[in-house]
């Protein structure tokens, strides 16, 4: 849940682009082939209409009964990672990586955010906190 509020709040990605390569109903509207298409994904992780007004707030627990529920029956909604056959390779490796480093620092220590720290998300490829993220380890 918490890794998914992050995803959706901070996704690796802010937009993506696809082509059309065979002509294709949405809704009510036809796009032609060869169409470029721009996906913006930090615009749809943002949007009140799918996340609820609260959009802007970490609430892991919008994640409490899976993807479909948090984003009101529209799954595809949610695509930190994109959607599909062209989805992002490193989805399960980078999923897993992150519950077992998660999983091992917890086992060894609390930890608290640095006075510090500037929360200052930014994009350069990826978005990543601009100044890094200043930790403080307590060992348990």
């Amino acid at each position: 849940m918490i890794i998914n509020e992050s995803l959706r709040l901070y996704p690796p990605v802010v937009s993506t682009i696809r082509k059309v390569e065979r002509q294709v109903a949405l809704g009510n509207l036809a796009l032609p082939l060869d169409t470029i298409l721009h996906v913006p994904i930090l615009k749809i992780h943002h949007d009140p209409q799918i996340w609820g007004n609260d959009v802007h707030l970490f609430k892991s627990e919008r994640f409490s009964e899976w993807i479909a529920k948090a984003t009101i029956n529209n799954a595809a909604a949610f695509l930190p990672f994109g959607l599909g056959p062209r989805n992002c390779v490193g989805l399960n490796f980078t999923m897993n990586e992150a519950k077992i480093a998660i999983a091992m620092i917890l086992q060894r220590y609390s930890f608290t955010l640095s006075p510090d720290y500037v929360h200052l998300p930014t994009q350069i490829l990826t978005i990543r906190p601009q100044h890094g993220v200043k930790v403080i380890l307590h060992p348990l």
